[in-house]
């Protein structure tokens, strides 16, 4: 895990980072728009988490046991940590104290809420009943989709963005993988994969000239769209070769898996010596 955190960092998190924000970046010069990081690190992680999890296998028992979360408590702590953290992650991003910092804040909330109500809606009709677990990954896929647009679009870009990225995650998080076969646990593709796409999509469909200096799909520039598709593709491409090409390294050097007996002890007490209760 550290050997691939370092490596991940340097060799797909870096280049990818320097292309759309750095000075001379390729994708910022060919105009991509992500305010916060959607492509950065969001559509980034969640290919990477997506090459994981087909790479390493699924988990002993996947399919056949109940794997449900350990503590849906800890989980809602843990999203309302995170909604309110993301306030800073993307307001933070004007690095000034002004209207456009302002905005993305107030996007970012309704993002992250429409997304929570969407979700939740999504899984009552497929499902037949909601969950707290759902809402609280549809609040999570909301603030991943408002990442990229929250300093260039409005209150309505970022209320329609929220809606699309609640049921779109949903629907990544549960049939796609349960098409495509893969074990994430976390849902990191499902739900940051999927969301960054989404949000960096329509990013360039909803941007406002007045607000981010770049106008979308709907004040009469249909071409940032396409630069969006392109700054999607990129990162999905350049990530998803380099996370296989790292993993299959670090996997003849030193292995991926831990052994079937470890596994089955748990990773607390095979690697820490500790259990959570």
């Amino acid at each position: 895990m550290l050997w691939f955190m370092a490596i991940w960092s340097l060799a797909v998190y870096a280049p990818v980072a320097h292309w759309v924000w750095g000075p001379g970046g390729w994708l910022l010069d060919k105009g991509v728009l992500d305010y916060a990081g959607g492509t950065v690190v969001h559509i980034n992680a969640g290919i990477a988490g997506l090459v994981a999890a087909i790479v390493l296998g699924k988990r002993l028992g996947y399919g056949r046991e109940p794997m449900a979360p350990h503590n849906l408590v800890l989980t809602i702590i843990g999203a309302a940590m995170l909604w309110v953290g993301w306030f800073g992650f993307n307001a933070g991003s004007a690095v000034a104290a002004d209207g456009r910092a302002g905005m993305a804040m107030a996007v970012t909330q309704i993002g992250a809420a429409a997304a929570a109500l969407s979700w939740m809606f999504a899984e009552w009709m497929g499902k037949g009943k909601p969950s707290v677990l759902g809402i609280a990954s549809g609040a999570v896929a909301g603030l991943v989709a408002i990442t990229p647009a929250s300093g260039f679009v409005g209150p309505m870009g970022g209320l329609i963005i929220g809606l699309a990225a609640g049921v779109t995650c949903f629907w990544g998080a549960t049939s796609l993988k349960r098409m495509l076969g893969y074990d994430d646990s976390l849902d990191a593709f499902g739900v940051h994969g999927v969301g960054g796409i989404v949000g960096a999509i329509l990013t360039g469909v909803f941007a406002v000239k007045e607000i981010g200096g770049t106008a979308g799909l709907l004040e009469g520039n249909g071409g940032q769209v396409v630069t969006q598709l392109l700054g999607v593709g990129v990162t999905v491409v350049y990530g998803l070769v380099m996370t296989y090409i790292i993993l299959k390294v670090i996997d003849v050097a030193i292995g991926l898996r831990v052994s079937e007996e470890e596994e089955r002890e748990g990773l607390d007490v095979a690697l820490h010596g500790e259990h959570v209760e």
